[in-house]
């Protein structure tokens, strides 16, 4: 018997080119100029002297980048710990069919479509004793409350403007996730008289487990990333209260221009973000093949 073979049209990499391109202009392109920046230091446009590693020595040893590290990792483990959970439960409150899921769902995203640099101005006025309604109603409580003289508070503070901006999209994953639960299966929990609870642990959660792992990832980066709205809120203050990694970074670059150790750490701080994501989504893997192999789904 004759066997044909299918003919390959190599042509078909050029629709990929455009991509390709984009992706140089964005991505690579900017990140080999800061590779390059990290081992040079920058006296003048003109002058430039090869330094190897001791930008990323230097960096390594800042104590400043120490105290912004740990605020940043604190703060992005209490966003997940708060975000994912109530998520969730948002989720799980919000009407299936008919007019009010739609109406709901057009609620719960509206904080999403606010500018980050907006949410910051309206927590600032928010969260003021004289004229924000959280300010005066805890300043009537009998309660001490201010965001930009003690560092608990301004914590607080943007952990609870975070929590009120991101919540929304948690909540959308885990209603898409829910959405796309089959009606048998809650028609076989019925037949077999299976509580809320039991609904909730063998059928929802484990068909919720990819968008949660999404939502997981999205909200990690973000939470790590976080810039305008504590910048806009506090300044990074009161102290280095509220002085995350891309506010030290940016202190350097653009405070300081010192374009060297600043792109040393832009470069450090993209592989902490990687590893973290790495670690995360690892483990959210193998929770996933525990569930299976348990018989939850």
């Amino acid at each position: 018997m004759s066997q044909t073979t299918k003919p390959v049209n190599q042509k078909a990499w050029f629709l990929i080119l455009p991509v390709f391109i984009c992706v140089a202009f964005s991505a690579i392109l900017p990140l080999m100029t800061v590779v390059n920046y990290s081992v040079q230091d920058i006296i003048s446009p003109e002058r430039r002297v090869f330094v190897g590693t001791e930008w990323f020595a230097a960096v390594m040893r800042d104590e400043d980048l120490h105290a912004a590290l740990w605020n940043q990792l604190r703060f992005s483990l209490a966003v997940l710990a708060v975000e994912l959970p109530l998520g969730v439960l948002l989720a799980l409150a919000m009407p299936a069919q008919g007019w009010k899921s739609s109406a709901t769902l057009v609620l719960v995203a509206l904080s999403l479509l606010i500018p980050w640099n907006v949410v910051g101005t309206i927590w600032q006025i928010y969260g003021r004793a004289d004229i924000g309604l959280m300010g005066a109603t805890l300043a009537k409580l009998g309660i001490d409350y201010s965001y930009t003289g003690n560092a608990t508070h301004a914590w607080l503070t943007v952990l609870l403007m975070d929590v009120w901006h991101w919540t929304p999209l948690v909540a959308l994953l885990a209603y898409a996730g829910l959405r796309s639960i089959p009606d048998a299966y809650y028609q076989a929990a019925r037949i077999d008289g299976a509580s809320k609870f039991a609904v909730f642990r063998y059928i929802q959660l484990p068909k919720m487990r990819g968008v949660l792992m999404i939502g997981v990832l999205l909200r990690f980066m973000d939470s790590f990333m976080i810039y305008t709205e504590p910048f806009v809120l506090t300044g990074g203050g009161p102290g280095n209260a509220t002085t995350f990694l891309s506010q030290y970074l940016t202190q350097k670059a653009v405070g300081q221009f010192d374009l060297g150790p600043a792109a040393a750490f832009s470069l450090i701080y993209f592989l902490i973000i990687l590893l973290f994501c790495f670690v995360l989504y690892n483990w959210m893997q193998r929770l996933g093949q525990t569930g299976k192999e348990g018989g939850h789904e």
